[in-house]
């Protein structure tokens, strides 16, 4: 199964009164920042979202931070005659500067980000806004009172947080709703699997895992760790030479799988994502058509449950993920 044409996704509920989306999402971020700059092609980007929303595709995630500014750029244009079609989230909360990424949860940031994130977006509203990061100096009940406030205005219809605890969650749930919680997820990346998504599963939370693919590697088609000095993998731990040498176990029993299923190792990680839960909603980035196409059939994929327990047995990955 190696892609699709016609097939239109089935759609999955983010949480118990959250919104309808296609099973899986799109993930920005590589088309213009952290994945190497020799490969940007933003026409062909421009492409790979507007065919996302023909497939069914309609969660369509990016933040400001992204570029900075330049990703949002992107998606506003790309989404230009389309935008009701799609399901659009952004972030706030992190910030580029010459020191790196810092945080900023304090409500002025936040007020400023939803306006200049809805001029680069090129739209009213922003269906799913999401604090990027919790700010340590800047208590959670602060940040997420000014973005209740933004939906009371009308600027966002739904909220959610990225990277969170269990504890940050029941505090910012207890003053609005939290629609979505998006963290790293895939097959070697298990942590949420703990506590977070439990607690999601049981307050009608929906999950959004980025990085399903483990930044490529669960694909098979990462086999060097040979990186442009702009993709931010050059600098990663799994992604060392000797990482990569003893995590490339867990990428043949993927294989294994996926031939056993007439299926690609991606849509055989993407179809274990999806199978942790009913509003479970991946968000896998690409740039090329041909994989975009790829990871929604993952959506048609099914794992017995033979091969989740196979799947469920691969060993932890050597390094942490940053």
């Amino acid at each position: 199964m190696d892609g699709m044409t016609d097939a239109r996704l089935p759609t999955r509920r983010l949480g118990l009164d959250g919104p309808d989306v296609g099973a899986v999402g799109l993930g920005c971020m590589g088309m213009s920042w952290a994945y190497g700059a020799a490969e940007r092609d933003d026409a062909q980007s421009v492409q790979v979202i507007r065919r996302a929303l023909d497939l069914g595709v309609t969660l369509i995630d990016t933040s400001d931070v992204y570029g900075p500014f330049t990703n949002e750029e992107l998606v506003g244009r790309a989404l230009e005659g389309r935008r009701d079609e799609a399901f659009l989230a952004t972030k706030v909360g992190l910030v580029a500067g010459p020191d790196g990424i810092t945080r900023d949860g304090r409500p002025e940031h936040i007020r400023a980000g939803i306006d200049a994130s809805l001029h680069r977006l090129r739209t009213d509203r922003i269906d799913l806004y999401q604090l990027h990061r919790v700010d340590e100096a800047v208590p959670v009940e602060e940040s997420w009172g000014v973005l209740a406030e933004l939906v009371t205005e009308g600027k966002v219809r739904y909220l959610g947080l990225s990277e969170v605890g269990v504890a940050e969650l029941e505090r910012a749930h207890a003053i609005h709703p939290v629609t979505t919680v998006q963290s790293e997820l895939s097959l070697w990346t298990r942590d949420v699997l703990a506590a977070v998504l439990p607690w999601c599963t049981s307050h009608g939370v929906g999950f959004l895992p980025f990085s399903p693919l483990g930044r490529g590697f669960l694909t098979g088609a990462v086999t060097s760790a040979d990186f442009d000095s702009t993709d931010f993998r050059a600098r990663n731990p799994r992604f060392t030479a000797e990482a990569m040498a003893a995590n490339s176990a867990i990428v043949s029993r993927v294989q294994a799988v996926a031939d056993r299923l007439d299926a690609t190792p991606a849509q055989v990680a993407l179809a274990w994502v999806l199978a942790q839960g009913d509003s479970v909603v991946p968000i896998p980035g690409t740039k090329k058509l041909p994989y975009l196409e790829q990871n929604a059939a993952a959506a048609f994929v099914t794992l017995s449950a033979d091969d989740l327990a196979e799947l469920d047995a691969l060993p932890a990955a050597v390094g942490p993920r940053y």
